[in-house]
């Protein structure tokens, strides 16, 4: 089957035929049918996220089941599948208390063995345990959630990560209420997703606030924050939820946020990026200021519950694809992607 392989940070994907592994007895054999091209893999590409490289990107995908080892219960080979990057043991500390996108163990398949060997036979991981840029991949079941199979592939992709981290960070981590101000910093596909997971809640106004990176100094001159305070009564809302990982926008959001009102950070950032926060302001403010992983999502309960609300009328995945692109223009993708061009692009097989 055909991959795209990153072979150093910063290098242009190689297109080429690799070698699935061999099933154990709980992984599942899938064919992928779509996958978004998230910022989060730009982060590894970039290095901004640390990941050890050959490897195949790509982590927010959906497919069809080929085949199952012989101790997989909940898919069988035909089902349709949105694909989840943490594949949660439902045993461990972090599961049994609420949490299992902080499975202990949830990222364990990403880094145990080699998923794929090139024509050379060299070993290659699969980015975030679920390589979605390749034609067909090896995960384990508990990463492999059954969908109907009427469902459009290319828009059940967008579930596996920017949506449910979207309207998770919102509705499972913010828990903003109805006519909750909330302000959502980035508006790519999911800031965008976040932006209608705060019209789902009921919260008004709703501000979002988006530039390109490079114009972020004009962003601060131009006086967002004291646009957003205007937006809501020179208090700051209740909700600042950022979608971009730096340090700039994280603060920033927490200037925007009122007194006493919630900061959400979901964007990853780099590890040697800081924010400076004043520690009387922390005290004089009483904000609380939190992370968000992958929309603190069960993705037993999310995914289904996505697609749910796209058809009854009350999340709009369509909204989320500016293009549909193939494999061959990865790297166009994520130049479109730096240049502010795209909500998502999503490949199709």
């Amino acid at each position: 089957m055909r991959a795209a392989v990153l072979r150093a940070p910063g290098a242009r994907f190689e297109i080429t035929d690799l070698t699935l592994r061999a099933l154990g007895p709980r992984d599942v054999h899938v064919h992928v049918a779509a996958s978004g091209v998230c910022r989060s893999d730009l982060s590894i590409l970039d290095g901004t996220i640390p990941h050890p490289l050959p490897a195949v990107l790509g982590h927010e995908g959906a497919g069809t089941v080929l085949a199952t080892g012989p101790d997989v219960t909940t898919v069988a080979p035909g089902d349709h599948v949105v694909l989840s990057w943490v594949a949660p043991c439902r045993a461990c500390f972090q599961c049994l208390h609420g949490h299992p996108e902080l499975c202990e163990h949830g990222m364990d398949h990403a880094f145990a063995t080699p998923y794929a060997t090139d024509p050379n036979g060299g070993g290659l991981l699969a980015a975030f345990g679920t390589a979605t840029f390749g034609e067909e991949t090896v995960l384990p079941e508990a990463a492999c959630i059954k969908i109907d199979a009427d469902f459009p592939l290319d828009l059940a992709a967008l579930v596996g990560c920017g949506v449910v981290t979207g309207v998770g960070a919102v509705c499972n981590s913010a828990h903003v209420g109805p006519g909750e101000s909330v302000v959502v910093i980035g508006c790519g596909g999911v800031g965008l997703a976040a932006i209608q997971g705060a019209r789902l809640s009921g919260a008004s106004p709703i501000i979002a606030v988006d530039r390109v990176a490079s114009k972020l100094d004009l962003a601060r001159a131009c006086g967002a924050v004291a646009a957003v305070r205007e937006l809501t009564a020179g208090r700051g809302a209740d909700h600042a939820i950022e979608v971009v990982g730096n340090s700039a926008t994280i603060r920033q959001a927490f200037d925007m946020a009122r007194r006493a009102g919630t900061v959400t950070v979901v964007g990853a950032g780099r590890f040697d990026d800081m924010v400076e926060i004043g520690a009387m302001t922390l005290m004089v403010d009483a904000k609380t200021v939190r992370g968000c992983v992958y929309g603190a999502t069960d993705p037993r309960r999310d995914f289904p519950e996505m697609i749910r609300l796209h058809r009854a009328g009350r999340l709009d995945l369509d909204q989320l694809v500016t293009r549909r692109i193939e494999l061959d223009d990865l790297d166009d993708a994520f130049r479109a992607m730096e240049a502010g061009e795209v909500a998502r692009s999503v490949i199709v097989y």
